[in-house]
């Protein structure tokens, strides 16, 4: 067993927050990225936890990103809410649009947001989570870079385009999943480089389009979706709506603006959010019973419902006060937090 370190739940966040700020990030930046690493830490989401220190400090190095700039939320009467990052982290802006998507939910049944001009990198469940806590359904999506052939193709062509959702459930954690519509999440296979492992078949093809279980030949190459033409279809489609849509990039397009830079994708984020107060007529309990009721039956056969392993270390870990992570990445932060003070 590969040797761990303890970190309580406060040095999580102080340690985030170390980082960020002698990398570059203002404060208002630094607490809000801090503030989901330490989320999904805290529920042993690996991939987009203190992990992805590495990639926000390395895109403060690329110097495309500002990280002190604030975000600008747009006037509307509709139930459209644009917030523009700025070419900051979309972290801050969701944050400021938050509210006004909450108001406008209730107002009018559903309700959009729309980030635009963003550096993005984290997990989309803490912020369809933060609408479900308010008892309003949400679902989330985003493009990232073109590192993902399409079903068929040979080369990538879109990005690991994940999909997010989030039911509200009375008393009880909520129904959320959250997937790249990728085999993999680019996160999962660099951890599998920096881990030595082979990556299972099916996931990935070399730069010649051959089938590869080799990380770096393929982040070299290209992904591939789940589900073959089903998974593209849906990446596809969250192409569509997170980029033309809301008038911001592909993935294609936001590769070719990296141009070769390393960091996190710039792109957009579309959000949705849905009241069920409203959807459901006034039969709100008795909506939710039915609900209830369905995820009852997927239970009881002994099926598992998305998350639930999440809330369970999110339980595990709050009631412990600390977590624990490979000793490699500690040091490997340390590092960077060395480096950071030293620019």
């Amino acid at each position: 067993m590969s040797e761990t370190v303890k970190l309580s739940l406060d040095e999580i966040r102080d340690l985030s927050l170390s980082i960020l700020t002698t990398s570059g990030f203002g404060p208002d930046h630094a607490a809000a990225i801090a503030d989901t690493l330490t989320t999904c830490q805290i529920d042993d989401c690996q991939s987009h936890g203190l992990f992805r220190l590495f990639m926000c400090a390395d895109t403060i190095k690329a110097g495309q990103i500002d990280g002190h700039v604030a975000p600008v939320l747009e006037p509307s009467e509709n139930a459209v809410v644009r917030v523009d990052a700025q070419g900051g982290m979309s972290l801050l802006a969701f944050e400021k649009a938050l509210p006004v998507l909450i108001e406008k939910t209730r107002t009018h049944g559903i309700a959009a947001m729309a980030i635009n001009r963003c550096f993005h990198f984290s997990a989309l469940w803490p912020e369809v989570e933060r609408l479900s806590a308010v008892g309003l359904a949400a679902m989330a999506m985003g493009p990232s870079h073109a590192w993902v052939a399409p079903a068929g193709g040979t080369r990538g062509s879109l990005g690991t385009n994940p999909l997010a959702f989030s039911w509200p459930r009375q008393n009880k954690d909520p129904f959320t999943f959250d997937f790249a519509t990728s085999a993999f999440a680019r996160g999962e296979i660099e951890l599998y480089h920096r881990a030595g492992k082979p990556l299972p078949e099916g996931v990935a093809i070399d730069k010649h389009g051959n089938p590869t279980t080799d990380p770096q030949a393929a982040m070299d190459g290209a992904m591939l979706t789940f589900g073959s033409y089903k998974g593209s279809a849906l990446s596809i489609m969250i192409e569509l709506l997170a980029g033309p849509l809301i008038d911001d990039l592909t993935s294609l397009e936001s590769m070719e603006f990296a141009d070769g830079a390393g960091g996190a994708p710039y792109h957009g984020e579309i959000l949705l959010a849905f009241d069920p107060a409203q959807f459901s007529g006034g039969r709100g309990d008795e909506n939710d019973a039915r609900a209830e009721r369905l995820f009852a039956d997927i239970t009881d056969q002994g099926a598992r419902l998305p998350s639930q392993r999440r809330f369970a270390a999110r339980a595990r870990n709050t009631e412990r006060g600390f977590v624990e992570i490979a000793k490699t990445l500690y040091d490997d932060l340390q590092a960077l937090a060395e480096q950071a003070q030293a620019r």
